[in-house]
């Protein structure tokens, strides 16, 4: 008799049960019979490998916390050398208080909850991020990668776009923390907790802490992959539970993928809170051989002009004018495609980097060139931190080393820092700095003596970077002073 209620005892304190309790030691687990406090949160853990513990049960289960105890089998145990969740999930209305991960389930009957319990998500599908430190094992610009990699995976299936903000309110946050750091969720140094998030409509909606003391590593399955767990506490974010599914992101177990991909079961999931993502139709590629109508240069707007290679080049649907020294060059216009091929169709902005590079822009994407080889893209806007999609212009503009790259839309810009790639400023600045400028330009270029010229309609205006305003006399018409059409059509 008392062989089986030491043995009974024994099991009772290895199955699942409320998270409830003192809070003082709730995130050690060292004692696999502590109560956690209880908390809208989701933890991820290791015990042995790793663990995602989440911690998520009301006020009003406190006091029935070894009720509904599920029983664990005699050949189960090697369930428990596993990395699994340590915890329950949030219950719905429509089930029982908790599901049961396992076979074994209440009262010692075979038990299958739901795959996964389900909360309301945000009611908004565009997002700030904002990372507020880092690991030791990695730089701002690496972590920064991370988290663009890992909204992206969530954005592919969804209307959700992600920017990255340095400054101001953020809706989610990414902090890497030590021990004790205010939410009453301590983490415990190497090889404990690695990280947990808050649940949407919750008073800490958003966070997200990762434990500084792991040993953070990216794409060699050496410590604790940091893109893998960032999808996995960025679905926390958005409000998503652990799922049971096959291959899930969001299994309560960790096992190293790179890169992380979202199962069938993620995707259900994450567009029941926020939607579908509607496909884009992609724009044909020129060929040579279509017949199109060569729009007139001294009869039209232009998309974009850049200066490349000390040449200057006027792109119009599809074309592209090429004048050097003063002169428009044999055999143009000609298809942009010749020379760039994939290049999308009527471009929106276009410019030459520093180390020779060109950048071409449409909508939401871009795509850099080494001279006529393409060498990245389409890749999106966000991942240079740039809030808006569908620039009109882009200018790279100063001396030399203090070269940047400013982005205009409508009565808005931008500045690019080409050596941190990224958007200086969080917010957008007004055309009320580029004085005597309009709004609403169509592209901009800078000459080979520093000259700012923005064009606007069949007009440009030129930059004194100097006085930092445009010179008397402007505008003037394009297709006169570059084109040498005749003054006639003006008058």
């Amino acid at each position: 008799m008392m062989t089986t209620l030491l043995l009974l005892l024994s099991c009772a304190l290895c199955v699942h049960s409320f998270p409830l309790g003192d809070g003082r030691n709730s995130r050690r687990y060292k004692d696999p019979t502590a109560w956690p406090e209880k908390s809208h949160q989701n933890t991820l853990k290791k015990w042995g490998r790793v663990l995602d513990d989440q911690n998520t049960l009301r006020e009003d289960l406190e006091n029935k916390r070894w009720q509904h105890h599920s029983a664990v089998s005699k050949n189960s145990s090697d369930v428990w050398n596993r990395p699994r969740c340590g915890v329950p999930d949030y219950p719905s209305k429509q089930e029982s208080f908790y599901n049961v991960v396992q076979s074994g389930g209440r009262h010692g009957g075979r038990y299958r909850g739901k795959r996964y319990a389900t909360i309301k998500g945000w009611n908004k599908t565009s997002f700030t991020y904002k990372i507020l430190r880092t690991p030791w094992q990695m730089n701002l610009e690496k972590v920064r990668e991370v988290f663009r990699d890992a909204v992206q995976v969530w954005s592919h299936v969804t209307p959700l776009t992600f920017t990255e903000v340095q400054g101001g309110h953020a809706d989610i946050t990414i902090d890497f923390v030590r021990y004790e750091h205010g939410d009453k969720l301590p983490f415990d140094g190497p090889g404990g907790i690695l990280a947990h998030a808050f649940f949407p409509r919750t008073h800490r909606q958003g966070e997200v802490h990762f434990d500084y003391d792991e040993h953070w590593t990216l794409a060699n399955g050496m410590g604790t992959d940091m893109l893998q767990v960032a999808v996995h506490e960025i679905g926390h974010t958005l409000g998503l539970q652990h799922s049971t599914g096959p291959g899930s992101v969001m299994s309560a177990i960790y096992s190293f993928s790179y890169p992380p991909q979202l199962s069938k079961d993620d995707e259900m999931r994450i567009q029941s809170l926020y939607g579908a993502r509607i496909a884009q139709q992609r724009e044909p590629e020129l060929d040579t051989n279509d017949i199109m109508l060569v729009p007139n240069s001294c009869d039209t707007d232009f998309d974009a002009v850049s200066m490349i290679r000390g040449e200057l080049f006027f792109f119009k649907s599809g074309y592209v004018w090429r004048i050097r020294d003063g002169k428009l060059q044999d055999g143009y216009p000609a298809l942009a495609s010749r020379h760039w091929r994939g290049i999308p169709y009527n471009i929106d902005a276009a410019y030459e980097d520093t180390s020779g590079n060109i950048w071409f822009f449409k909508g939401q994407n871009y795509w850099v060139y080494d001279a006529e080889k393409q060498i990245s893209g389409p890749d999106s806007v966000q991942k240079l931190g740039l809030p808006v999609s569908n620039i009109q212009a882009a200018l790279m503009w100063g001396e030399d080393k203090t070269q940047k790259v400013y982005f205009f839309k409508g009565e808005s810009y931008w500045r690019f820092n080409p050596q941190d790639n990224w958007v200086d400023m969080s917010y957008a600045r007004t055309m009320v700095d580029w004085r005597g400028i309009p709004n609403d330009i169509d592209a901009a270029f800078q000459d080979r003596y520093g000259y700012a010229h923005f064009l606007k309609g069949r007009q440009y205006w030129k930059f004194d970077p100097v006085e930092v305003k445009a010179l008397e006399g402007y505008p003037r018409y394009i297709s006169m002073d570059f084109f040498n059409c005749p003054t006639y059509k003006y008058q």
